[in-house]
């Protein structure tokens, strides 16, 4: 299996919203009528209790994602709506990927691994369980070089972002 690496038109969006039933309904609804993709999703509680973080990644045409950005900070529990798209920010994501692999590859494997800065999380005779963490390209570049091995399954968690400096999240 082959990972692309995503280049234009991908936006990562963060939203600042009161952590009630429905609310993440009412955001991807956005983005459902307009015809856009949620890539990745990630929720979290935030630091104020009472509200949480959605760092939303999607891709498609940039007049509608403006639309969207527009949409999404109208809703009355959006508190704040702020593309990342071109910003500096620091990204992260974590994924877990269990490898079936035979005695002669297991070093190759480990190599790939280490190179990562992977984790072995859980070893058996015949697979791995890697855990590896960082922004998405290297991740999609792990993905590739095991591609050649039989991957039986990817957990992604999506990415999250956080603005450097003084910018807002």
């Amino acid at each position: 299996m082959r990972y692309e690496i995503q280049s234009q038109g991908v936006h990562t969006i963060s939203l600042y919203v009161a952590n009630k039933p429905g609310v993440l309904v009412r955001v991807a609804l956005v983005f459902s009528r307009r015809g856009y993709n949620i890539e990745s999703l990630v929720v979290s509680n935030a630091k104020e209790p009472g509200y949480a973080r959605m760092t939303i990644t999607c891709s498609g045409d940039e007049e509608v994602f403006e639309q969207i950005i527009k949409q999404l900070a109208k809703l009355i529990d959006v508190v704040r709506a702020e593309d990342h798209t071109d910003e500096d920010m620091v990204e992260t994501e974590v994924a877990l990927i269990k490898v079936a692999v035979k005695q002669e590859d297991r070093s190759e494997v480990l190599q790939i691994a280490e190179h990562y800065k992977a984790k072995v999380v859980d070893f058996k005779a015949d697979q791995l369980l890697l855990r590896a963490y960082g922004d998405s390209k290297k991740l999609d570049n792990m993905m590739n070089l095991l591609g050649g091995y039989d991957v039986r399954e990817v957990v992604r968690s999506g990415k999250i972002v956080m603005a450097r400096g003084a910018a807002r999240t």
